[in-house]
């Protein structure tokens, strides 16, 4: 038996139960994993409070590192005492161990540390496909990037400075501003404070940028949109406000034929040859100090329900885990 949450019903942090349950062992094409550390990102919470459904009742998480324990039938590319991480579903990495799908364990190499993987995977693969493969950035480009303190964001400013992108990423306080331009944010927009549609057009000498990535959904959508130069991209790739509400494609038309799309990691990671060139790119970037993992927040695991609500607060910053 081992200690892992679990969920019965949707709804606030209090939904989620420390349990016991057991872990068997792993069939064909599964692995057993013990994790030594557990990511927490706001996907966990679009499955808590119904978002994103799942079969109920079920476990919560999809990222975490550790150490395989034992091997199904038909598992070749990874054996026991391999040092792994993962960031995809099913739900589930919010336990001490668990039986999973061995397809899209990534491997670690020895000069990443358990916590760092479990803060980075999810979050370094989101950045990677963002800037690499929905909208490549070549360098050069002005971009808008909301929540430039959080995980993906504090990421994000470090890979757009690598790349000699000037990166407009909008925070909700001065700590988090500090944050942002401590990571190579060009510049800061408190969003609180300032408004920051005006804010991108006075940057941008009034041309707005070609790409805007928003992860914030109902609440800056509209204003996203009203940022973006004519033949721009939107990618709306979270929703921490908010699912955004239907809206007319006109929208898009009267803005200068704007282009949107709504990308999730799994689309990107599902193959094989994808993950491992993703996750080769990540960890050259953090190897070679390009980007440094800030982890400004460590929980146990059995309190769980505090960090969701600090999350869900806002008052983290950087990457957050969880330890079992």
């Amino acid at each position: 038996m081992v200690k892992a949450i679990r969920i019965s019903k949707t709804g606030g942090p209090e939904v989620m139960d420390y349990v016991d349950v057991e872990v068997g062992d792993p069939g064909p094409g599964e692995v057993r994993i013990r994790h030594a550390a557990c990511g927490l990102n706001f996907i966990d919470v679009y499955f808590r409070t119904g978002l994103y459904p799942q079969p109920l009742p079920g476990g919560l998480g999809q990222e975490a590192a550790g150490v395989i324990e034992a091997v199904g039938e038909g598992v070749t590319h990874v054996k026991v005492g391999d040092r792994v991480s993962y960031a995809t579903r099913p739900n589930g990495a919010y336990s001490e161990a668990r039986v999973m799908p061995a397809a899209f364990l990534i491997t670690l190499p020895d000069s990443i540390s358990f916590d760092t993987a479990a803060a980075m995977t999810l979050q370094g693969l989101t950045a990677q496909y963002l800037f690499r493969r929905t909208f490549p950035l070549r360098g050069g480009e002005t971009i808008l990037f909301h929540a430039a303190a959080g995980g993906v964001g504090l990421i994000a400013s470090q890979w757009a400075r690598a790349l000699g992108v000037t990166m407009i990423g909008t925070v909700s306080s001065a700590e988090k501003a500090a944050l942002a331009t401590a990571a190579g944010c060009t510049h800061v927009i408190n969003y609180k404070t300032e408004n920051f549609v005006e804010r991108v057009r006075e940057i941008t000498g009034g041309k707005g940028v070609p790409v805007v990535y928003d992860s914030i959904g109902k609440d800056t959508f509209i204003g996203s949109l009203d940022c973006l130069a004519p033949l721009g991209t939107m990618v709306s790739f979270g929703n921490a406000s908010g699912a955004v509400p239907p809206f007319s494609l006109n929208e898009l038309a009267s803005r200068g034929s704007l282009t949107i799309t709504r990308p999730s990691l799994p689309s990107y990671i599902s193959t094989r040859a994808d993950l491992d060139a993703a996750a080769a790119d990540l960890f050259q970037m953090v190897d070679s100090k390009k980007i440094t993992i800030e982890i400004n927040q460590r929980y146990a695991l059995k309190d769980v329900g505090q960090a969701h609500a600090d999350l869900e607060a806002r008052k983290t910053t950087g990457s957050t885990v969880l330890i079992p």
